[in-house]
């Protein structure tokens, strides 16, 4: 099943170069916030090419960062902790948007609760990531892999104070028919938008175009923020 999932990386990896934009990115929209998107377990940033480029030709200024280790040997927190040092180092204070693929959702988030995230991300996408965890994971033996397995100590600790992603725009994206995400509605969350897309596979849904459409859609959402209602950060 390890092999599996290392599988359909590599199947995301060689769809993604099949991309026909050359990464040449089109001039940003003003007015739009910059998006860092964020890559799953396995991979690389290469996985969000085609996402990427589909968002800058919309007129996006885009980033994606490679996060190493990515294999699950470790922990997400020290994971989110180099998406932090990445957006300082990259967007120097600027307001963005955050999207995370998989692992990458669970990274994103660790990073809006835990190391100030909320007071720099408006929109907060994620797609096909495990908030509740997967038993596929109870095939990952590292420190990474056991944060995301159902009910570990990692995911319980982001559930204490998960009300305070009221505060940015939050969307999830999530298909029935993923092998990887299991069960699939661990991908849903009460304080987001959750959008249920029948797509085939766990990468279909950073591949095909109406997926890549509909996050589109949801980075043009009007922002809602609620700062007065969200509580305290609670300390790492």
């Amino acid at each position: 099943m390890v092999r599996a999932v290392k599988l359909v990386a590599l199947l995301s990896s060689l769809l993604a170069t099949l991309d026909d934009s050359h990464g040449i990115p089109a001039r940003p929209v003003p007015g739009r916030n910059p998006v860092i998107l964020v890559h799953g377990i396995h991979s690389d940033s290469r996985d969000m090419t085609r996402m990427a480029h589909a968002l800058r030709r919309e007129g996006w200024e885009v980033y994606a960062p490679n996060l190493a280790p990515a294999d699950g040997r470790v922990g997400l927190d020290r994971l989110a902790s180099q998406l932090a040092v990445y957006t300082e180092r990259t967007l120097a204070g600027r307001r963005f948007d955050l999207v995370g693929f998989s692992m990458g959702g669970l990274v994103g988030r660790y990073y809006l609760q835990r190391l100030g995230g909320m007071e720099r991300v408006d929109r907060f996408v994620t797609i096909a990531s495990p908030h509740h965890g997967t038993v596929m994971a109870n095939l990952n033996c590292g420190a990474g892999g056991r944060q995301m397995r159902r009910g570990s100590d990692f995911l319980r600790d982001l559930e204490r104070d998960a009300e305070r992603l009221c505060g940015v725009q939050f969307t999830s994206f999530y298909t029935p028919l993923d092998l990887i995400i299991i069960p699939a509605g661990s991908s849903e969350m009460p304080e987001a938008s959750n959008i249920r897309i029948c797509a085939a596979t766990h990468p279909s849904l950073i591949l095909e175009k109406r997926c890549i459409r509909a996050v589109a859609k949801a980075l043009l959402a009007e922002c809602h923020r609620h700062p007065g209602k969200v509580p305290a950060a609670i300390e790492p």
